[in-house]
């Protein structure tokens, strides 16, 4: 059973998520107050949390900021407040998605069997890379949550929010096939009406930042018929 904790207090909203994930094995905990749920955490286990933004007491950027001194555990941001800044801040905060209030549940189940895909997939290679040499384990590109940063042979990448978010789903995917499909609902700066071909773009902006040659990859490789997959 996944276990989330969910700290919302609007609790006429949280009963309907918790009854809907309940459907998908999930065990949901709901905490009305931030600071119970500060205090759940340090409780007990858990596998995700569901974070809202507009909480008494205290502001839900401050709970994230807060979890994240002391947990990995991954965090999707659940809000009505659609500002950018606050979309910004909470990714730089530590949080995982952004998922704007009102939303259908099944995309909620979505996002969340995503995010522990990738966790489970970071802990097993984790687990495979302790076992290998340090000149195995140096990689290229590379991806500092809490800095909110990829850096690419040592050196720091000027990308936009967009062109972040999907080098860095590439990268948590560990060079997995991505459709496009699966870009735009899995990242949350790109806007739910993006297409294929706006896609496809930000890969050639990201290609060109990296000095790729798109006719000859070293790093990203179009899969055809599916998407993407970032190899290194």
């Amino acid at each position: 059973m996944i276990k989330i904790l969910m700290i919302e207090d609007d609790l006429e909203l949280a009963e309907i998520l918790s009854e809907f994930l309940e459907q998908f094995e999930m065990s949901v905990k709901t905490c009305a107050e931030p600071f119970l749920g500060l205090s759940e955490l340090e409780i007990n286990k858990y596998d995700l949390v569901i974070l809202d933004l507009s909480l008494p007491g205290l502001d839900g950027l401050e709970v994230c900021k807060e979890i994240r001194k002391k947990h990995d555990v991954p965090i999707i941001i659940s809000s009505a407040r659609h500002d950018l800044n606050d979309k910004v801040n909470a990714f730089e905060l530590g949080a995982d998605d952004y998922l704007p209030k009102p939303y259908e549940p099944k995309e909620l189940v979505v996002r969340i069997k995503s995010h522990l895909r990738r966790t489970n997939a970071s802990f097993a290679s984790s687990v495979q890379e302790s076992k290998t040499t340090s000149t195995d384990t140096q990689k290229d590109i590379v991806c500092d949550d809490f800095a909110h940063q990829i850096t690419f042979k040592g050196e720091p990448l000027n990308l936009t929010i967009a062109e972040y978010d999907i080098l860095r789903y590439m990268l948590k995917k560990q060079g997995g096939a991505i459709s496009r499909e699966e870009f735009i609902w899995g990242c949350e700066s790109i806007n739910d009406t993006s297409t294929n071909k706006s896609i496809d773009v930000i890969i050639g902006r990201i290609r060109a930042k990296l000095g790729e040659d798109p006719k000859n990859p070293r790093y990203i490789h179009a899969i055809r018929g599916v998407g993407y997959k970032l190899e290194q």
